[in-house]
């Protein structure tokens, strides 16, 4: 069944055909994925306004965009919409989704690590170059982001862009989001040479990206926001490890309850695709 026939609200339980038989290779050597008709226009104009207005509801940044710092000027965060809203919940938990991630990563099944929506507004500013694992306290590398634009995100709006090859690269992984990760990662990829992926989305497309893939964004040149949503998936039999970082400290509260050595609590951190099960 394709986006076009799929009936609107059941495509996220439809798996996804677009995927090459070398995409975990692929995945592998590249450490990022852009895929094209991930979801229909139909399924993203259904789902758009909801994280969108729960965006609005539940954000925290009230300054205006001249009296933040980078990282306040690159987006409004707002994480685990899911836990607030059954339509975002939807999303966040799609088998689709998550199935694209496990094949991507090579592993039977993931789990739901959180959610993050991130709008970048009219005239924001750049996401500086970094990696998420940095703020992972987890046992292993098998973890990915989905970035799911909910709009077309052409170059002047500041599209998620990707250094090729980064994620099999250890120097940079001591640094947290900042106009110092910026500056030092843009140096590295610079002196090794990585390929710097800049790619306009399409509505419907999306990217995924290993947890120590380096990627950043640029500003945003419209009048409008740049929607997106985020999801973070990670092998389901991962575990939790000693934190690294205040950073990582703080991230265990997305997975309460969980003691370090544990596999993550299924009812919090919920197996999201498995591929022994579902065939």
């Amino acid at each position: 069944m394709t986006a076009t026939t799929a009936a609107l609200g059941s495509e996220l339980d439809v798996p996804y055909e677009g995927l090459p038989p070398t995409a975990t290779a692929d995945f592998a050597r590249n450490g990022y994925a852009h895929l094209s008709g991930v979801l229909s226009p139909r399924t993203i104009a259904e789902y758009e306004p909801v994280v969108t207005g729960e965006v609005i509801r539940l954000n925290t940044q009230h300054l205006p965009l001249a009296e933040r710092d980078t990282y306040g000027k690159a987006f409004l965060q707002v994480t685990n919409l899911w836990e607030h809203n059954a339509k975002v919940k939807e999303l966040a938990h799609s088998s689709r989704l998550a199935g694209i991630a496990a094949k991507l990563l090579g592993v039977h099944a993931v789990r739901l690590y959180h959610d993050q929506a991130l709008y970048k507004e009219a005239g924001g500013g750049i996401t500086p170059w970094h990696a998420d694992q940095y703020y992972w306290p987890l046992s292993s590398d098998r973890v990915c982001t989905i970035w799911l634009p909910l709009q077309e995100t052409p170059y002047e709006m500041g599209p998620l862009a990707f250094a090729r090859g980064s994620h099999n690269f250890s120097i940079g992984r001591d640094l947290a989001i900042s106009d110092e990760s910026e500056a030092r990662i843009n140096q590295l990829v610079d002196e090794q040479n990585f390929e710097n992926v800049v790619e306009p989305f399409a509505l419907g497309d999306a990217s995924f990206h290993r947890g120590w893939t380096f990627h950043h964004a640029g500003p945003n040149h419209s009048s409008i926001p740049r929607r997106v949503m985020t999801v973070i998936y990670m092998d389901a039999d991962i575990r939790v490890t000693e934190p690294a970082n205040d950073n990582q400290v703080a991230d265990r509260n997305w997975m309460p309850g969980t003691e370090i050595g544990q596999v993550p609590d299924t009812a919090r951190n919920p197996v999201l695709y498995d591929g022994l099960l579902s065939g």
